[in-house]
């Protein structure tokens, strides 16, 4: 492993406020660079420097994980594995289901689990339209939705209403804010802005939940 790569996210980690032990930042470190070897032939991403990728997507998506409360979290259309792996390695006691629909991407994701021992992962090649997770016959819910990159808001809100109940928060990761929802079942909770080191471009995230039916 690079040291100044390390470094660099260290560095990069302190100045957002956000601090992970040595270990967690090498798979991180790991990671990208697992990313880089695959892009080669699998084009996972755009990015193909691998000290930008320390900025545009490991503290792109690291910036969110202090809204990410819960035990299950769906991270849809997963892609490279952003932000679900990031949010998976930062957070080993919480579960992560990582759904997309492009077979080279999700085999990308189980090799990326299988490399960074990452039990508390689920890689499913699915449309997340046709995803119905059941447990002893019951149907699961998600505590988090999150979407980076992904679909236009309704759009996210209209393909996961059957994994969520009116406890789940859709984390929506955007870059230039808009805040409308279409859908009256919905509201916006918040938006917040996010400060993300060495990314000269906005950010900012929804938090989405269902609106409570009013009783006449």
């Amino acid at each position: 492993m690079k040291e100044p790569l390390r470094q660099q996210l260290e560095f990069g980690l302190k100045q957002m406020g956000l601090h992970y032990s040595v270990e967690m930042q090498q798979k991180l470190v790991h990671y990208i660079q697992l990313i880089a070897r695959w892009n080669k032939t699998f084009n996972l991403t755009a990015i193909r420097d691998v000290e930008e990728m320390v900025s545009k997507h490991l503290l792109d998506s690291l910036v969110v994980q202090p809204y990410i409360e819960g035990s299950l979290i769906l991270d849809v259309g997963s892609g490279a594995g952003l932000p679900g792996i990031p949010f998976a390695i930062t957070s080993p006691d919480k579960k992560f289901v990582l759904i997309d629909s492009n077979g080279k991407k999700t085999r990308f994701l189980v090799q990326a689990k299988i490399d960074l021992k990452l039990d508390n992962v689920e890689v499913i090649h699915q449309r997340v339209e046709d995803f119905q997770p059941m447990e002893e016959g019951h149907r699961i819910y998600f505590n988090v939705i999150t979407a980076r990159a992904y679909a236009a808001t309704d759009d996210i809100l209209k393909t996961t209403a059957h994994l969520q109940d009116d406890d789940t928060r859709i984390l929506v990761m955007q870059g230039k804010l808009d805040r409308q929802i279409k859908s009256e079942q919905y509201q916006l909770v918040d938006s917040y802005s996010l400060d993300v080191y060495g990314l000269d471009a906005e950010r900012q995230l929804l938090e989405i939940k269902r609106s409570p039916i009013l009783e006449a």
